[in-house]
């Protein structure tokens, strides 16, 4: 029996994009990836996050902000870095191949937004477009 693939989901916060991914994998990968998420400085799961996967039928309000040293326990055979402060900051995961593939921060775009339908759409892209990237794992990790 082969054993799965751990991948930590990495992000600042751990609140947005790095619990959506841990989701998505927790659904879509469920034979050959374990799925993680973690922030280099945990803040929360973000209520909007929550609810746009809902809407996807993926139930993250369980799921809780974790930091780094959370998972220490955990050897990881890959991290994904999935913001641009998390890549920067990095920190050191002996064993684990390192790749990063930033997606936009919903949060971030949605400061421009008064309307909160506006706001969700902002996180649906960004929620999309991390599913189909979980949904091609651990295939698209060896061409990254």
């Amino acid at each position: 029996m082969n054993q799965k693939m751990k991948i930590l989901f990495l992000c600042t916060g751990n609140s947005c994009r790095s619990q959506m991914a841990e989701g998505w994998g927790h659904s879509l990968q469920v034979n050959d990836v374990e799925s993680f998420s973690a922030g280099i400085s945990p803040k929360g799961i973000d209520p909007r996050a929550v609810s746009v996967m809902a809407e996807a039928g993926i139930d993250i309000s369980q799921q809780s902000s974790k930091s780094v040293e959370d998972l220490a326990h955990i050897r990881f055979d890959h991290v994904i870095t999935v913001c641009g402060n998390a890549h920067s900051t990095c920190p050191a995961f002996p064993g684990a191949r390192i790749t990063h593939f930033p997606f936009d921060d919903p949060p971030h775009l949605a400061t421009s937004e008064s309307d909160e339908s506006l706001i969700l759409n902002h996180y649906r892209r960004v929620r999309d477009e991390i599913r189909r990237f979980v949904e091609q794992l651990p295939g698209n990790l060896q061409t990254a």
